[in-house]
């Protein structure tokens, strides 16, 4: 993707405020002739163009950031969003959001289309086996929300931070015998992070681990209920909501009554059906805010690159 010159840009080269480059590309009447004309003669010489496609799909505005999302039925990555839209509307930028399910080929299809609309900036929902590489040209105009890149600003939730506050929580009831129901460690945070997570503070405390590893859905949360928990199993933690509903029906049908199931991330389905669950907030919707800020910063010059956390908390 080649560089393009920025409002700011324009700005700098004319001696004069963003606001003002701003208002003589939309025609307003409040500059100055003179001004007006210094700031074109730059635009003139430097060949400089707005996002003109962004234009066409929305009107006269040119400030456009490009969302990919890994599912559109995620709820987790739809509220964080929602949290986003309202920031990215109030500064004057519309999204466009495109689906990645979880296939680096379609990242990249899906960024030759936004770079070939001059969009601003992008948010992008990361996920294992997506490569640093292919995000390269974004660098200073990506958020990356769930995984952590090299040289890139990213939005995180603690994974470590989640589990410990459940096994703590459980230790204080009086629980020992607890299971867990994750995802195959070749996913790195949610499935890797969460389970060792779970297995340290089983040794830290001398338990007894009991796991199963598996998809991130409620039929995988389903079947592997049956391998993790054990006739002694009085607490089971699930790395996701997801997990967590599909092994509370398994519990039901069995009629299993007497086991405390945890989840981490607390999406409004779990709370409303099942609010024995115990829980740990994520925090989808101050991670979506913060990511929507940070990018904003980022495209005003007004940040740097920079790793946020979410801490998590118990609900």
């Amino acid at each position: 993707m080649q560089n393009r010159l920025t409002i700011k840009d324009i700005a700098r080269l004319s001696g004069v405020g963003k606001s003002t480059v701003s208002r003589v590309l939309n025609h307003e009447g409040s500059v100055s002739q003179q001004t007006r004309e210094r700031v074109e003669a730059v635009i003139r010489q430097q060949g400089f163009t707005p996002s003109k496609s962004a234009r066409a799909m929305r009107g006269q505005s040119d400030k456009v950031v490009g969302i990919l999302v890994s599912r559109l039925d995620s709820p987790s990555e739809n509220q964080a969003v929602r949290t986003m839209l309202p920031l990215l509307y109030q500064h004057g930028y519309d999204p466009i959001v495109m689906e990645s399910q979880f296939d680096s080929q379609l990242v990249q299809e899906h960024l030759h289309v936004l770079a070939q609309r001059n969009v601003d900036g992008v948010i992008l929902f990361g996920f294992t086996g997506l490569e640093a590489e292919m995000l390269q040209p974004w660098q200073e105009k990506m958020v990356v929300m769930v995984r952590e890149y090299q040289g890139f600003s990213s939005v995180c939730y603690d994974d470590a931070g989640a589990v410990n506050l459940l096994m703590d929580r459980l230790l204080q009831q009086g629980h020992r015998d607890i299971s867990y129901l994750g995802v195959r460690q070749s996913d790195a945070t949610t499935g890797a992070r969460r389970y060792q997570t779970y297995l340290d503070a089983c040794q830290r405390h001398g338990l007894t681990p009991h796991a199963a590893l598996g998809e991130l859905s409620y039929q995988s949360g389903f079947q592997l209920a049956a391998e993790a928990i054990v006739p002694q199993t009085r607490a089971l933690i699930c790395a996701s909501d997801s997990i967590a509903l599909g092994a509370i029906k398994y519990l039901q049908q069995q009629q299993i009554a007497d086991i405390q199931v945890c989840a981490i991330g607390n999406t409004p389905l779990l709370s409303f059906l099942f609010p024995e669950t115990l829980s740990v907030e994520f925090g989808y919707g101050s991670a979506g805010v913060q990511a929507a800020q940070q990018l904003l910063a980022q495209l005003s010059g007004d940040a740097p690159i920079r790793r946020i956390v979410v801490p998590s908390k118990l609900s």
